[in-house]
């Protein structure tokens, strides 16, 4: 592979659509903030058995996709998803010896080492969040909301939420073993992984991608007909706040996520939009992982959602997030002092916050204006040696085709960002 290209299941985010991404991470934290939630930032890597003890030892994502180095006598990973990390962060700064419940979000990248495809890379972004300190299904619903509205006011339709239960360790005994009984007798078809996890974590073969483990999965005993009295109530008790909001679900029984740590409530939200990996927000609970992972025993939830997988179902949907990056005005300076002219009227107008920009290839006179309008340029002024011994010059409207008398004092910045200000107000009142 030449040491030129980027590596295998990588994107290059170029500048033709970050502001897509921009504008969908600011809406992301607006939303999130609306319900609570603060922003929190932690490493890209952490120590491995963090990983191996939060996601869990029989999960494809650390036998098959993690990304893992040794340092000296340590091990380190590359991050694969971003509840272990911020739950380790929670823990070790403290913050669950603060006013429960904790929020946090995030917006980070991550790793796993499995097939590219549509929406599925090595690298990938994630916005996630995690509410840390309460065990009641209000939490849940809170939670799969705040999941719905960043869906429902983004513009996205046709988007489907399920909802299952995985119980909790007590009554997922029963059906482990209920599972053990069912695949038992097709063991030799399974996958050499599924027959491993047949004696550690039968649950996990419901979840793998193996074209035979999935028929055979098929009619498998479902979770359930297996909760315990305070599961079945939890779940009863979600499902009856969300038919409170308003929100619309599905019982899916064959939902189980792709990592261990998840306890009673687990759910996706799928669109066919993006192909069969149509999963563009899960999450659930993981009532267990805090002391999993040292803590005290403390109730958490959470969802993470890919922001490749929907960013690929906006634009599948014909959902635009933002206009092109536009120049407010752009100067089309002819001759020496008419350069410097428009590069001390650029650096005026960029102080406050106008988008400005002048030639600085030496262009043409067509050559800058053919420029202005390949840049999406409002504004165009042309500036001469006419131009700057009458102190006048003429704004022309790239969009409108009006033509505008400007002074060229020093009140330009104000006599500018009055005509700037009009046409917009004109824009959006049409």
């Amino acid at each position: 592979m030449s040491l030129l290209k980027r590596p295998n299941g990588t994107e290059d985010i170029l500048p033709s659509v970050s502001r897509d991404w921009q504008n969908l991470e600011n809406f992301l934290r607006t939303t999130a903030n609306a319900y609570g939630f603060q922003e929190i930032r932690i490493p890209t890597f952490e120590q491995t058995e963090l990983f191996c003890r939060g996601v869990g030892e029989t999960t494809d994502v650390v036998q098959k996709e993690m990304y893992t180095v040794s340092a000296k006598e340590s091990k380190f990973t590359l991050r694969p998803e971003g509840t272990a990390g911020t739950i380790r962060a929670m823990l070790q700064n403290g913050l669950l010896n603060e006013a429960l419940p904790q929020r946090v979000y995030y917006i980070l990248s991550c790793f796993r080492h499995e097939r590219p495809q549509a929406g599925r890379l090595r690298e990938f972004h994630q916005f996630g969040v995690e509410m840390a300190g309460s065990g009641l299904p209000s939490a849940d619903a809170e939670v799969i909301s705040l999941a719905k509205q960043i869906l429902d006011q983004i513009g996205l339709t046709g988007i489907e939420l399920n909802i299952n239960s995985i119980g909790c360790p007590a009554c997922r005994k029963n059906y482990h073993k209920a599972l053990k009984d069912y695949f038992s007798g097709s063991k030799e078809q399974l996958c050499e992984t599924c027959q491993e996890r047949l004696e550690k974590n039968p649950m996990r073969i419901l979840d793998c991608k193996s074209p035979i483990c999935q028929e055979i999965a098929k009619n498998a005993p479902v979770i359930l007909d297996s909760l315990c009295e305070d599961c079945h109530t939890h779940f009863e008790k979600l499902k009856a706040n969300l038919d409170l909001l308003n929100i619309k679900y599905s019982v899916n029984p064959r939902i189980v996520r792709g990592l261990d740590y998840y306890t009673k409530t687990v759910f996706e939200f799928v669109t066919t939009d993006i192909g069969s990996q149509g999963t563009i927000c899960g999450g659930g609970r993981y009532d267990g992982l805090i002391a999993q992972l040292g803590g005290q025993p403390t109730p958490a939830l959470g969802f993470g959602m890919g922001l490749e997988r929907l960013l690929l179902t906006l634009k599948n949907q014909g959902v635009n997030l933002s206009e092109p990056n536009a120049c407010d005005i752009y100067f089309v300076p002819m001759g020496e002092a008419a350069n410097a002219k428009a590069m001390q009227f650029t650096s005026q107008l960029r102080c406050e916050g106008i988008s400005a920009q002048t030639d600085v290839m030496g262009r043409s006179l067509r050559a800058q204006m053919k420029y202005a309008d390949k840049i999406h340029a409002r504004f165009v002024l042309v500036l001469g040696d006419n131009e700057l011994e009458q102190n006048e010059a003429v704004l022309k409207n790239m969009k409108s085709g009006e033509k505008i008398a400007i002074k060229l004092d020093n009140d330009f910045v104000k006599h500018f960002s009055e005509i700037e200000i009009a046409d917009r107000l004109a824009v959006n009142l049409d």
